[in-house]
């Protein structure tokens, strides 16, 4: 009789250690990547969101020009250069706000446009910065984003191309 085969003539059936280490190799190499892949998919679902809220918030902020008069966006002590808002505005009260959102104003002359314009228009942009933390780690990551918008004294319908 051979030495594989039991007393009933069949073949034994079964699995080497070698066989099962790499078995378990391979599954905690798989398992790893699913776990890598699902922590790089929260933080790219996270940075999308914070950015869609910085737009939210720099889109808020050029409504809210639209509404001043001419004097208004022009006098420093009325119209506020610096602002902050929250991902989460509800959330202050709770310490559930998430990332602070700084905003700077820059009210200026705007540039490339005819001199004859140039005291009567007004370019306002508006930059955000927020802190974030990658994942698992302390190092922070400053993000901005900034939008310009542009303001007519006596509004577009009053002036006249040459």
């Amino acid at each position: 009789m051979k030495l594989n085969q039991v007393k009933t003539g069949r073949p034994r059936a079964a699995f080497t250690i070698v066989e099962i280490i790499m078995s378990v190799v391979v599954l905690a190499i798989m398992m790893i990547s699913l776990f890598g892949g699902f922590s790089a998919g929260f933080a790219v679902v996270q940075l999308a969101r914070e950015n869609l809220r910085a737009t939210q918030i720099l889109v808020q902020k050029t409504e809210d020009v639209r509404l001043y008069s001419w004097s208004q966006v022009t006098n420093s002590t009325y119209f506020k250069t610096t602002f902050q808002d929250w991902y989460n505005p509800s959330g202050t009260n709770t310490h559930s706000a998430g990332a602070v959102y700084q905003g700077l104003v820059n009210v200026g002359a705007p540039t490339n446009i005819p001199a004859a314009y140039a005291n009567n228009m007004k370019a306002v942009t508006m930059t955000l910065f927020w802190t974030n933390y990658v994942h698992g780690s302390t190092n922070k990551i400053v993000r901005s984003r900034q939008m310009t918008s542009y303001i007519a004294r006596f509004g577009m319908q009053n002036y006249v191309s040459k």
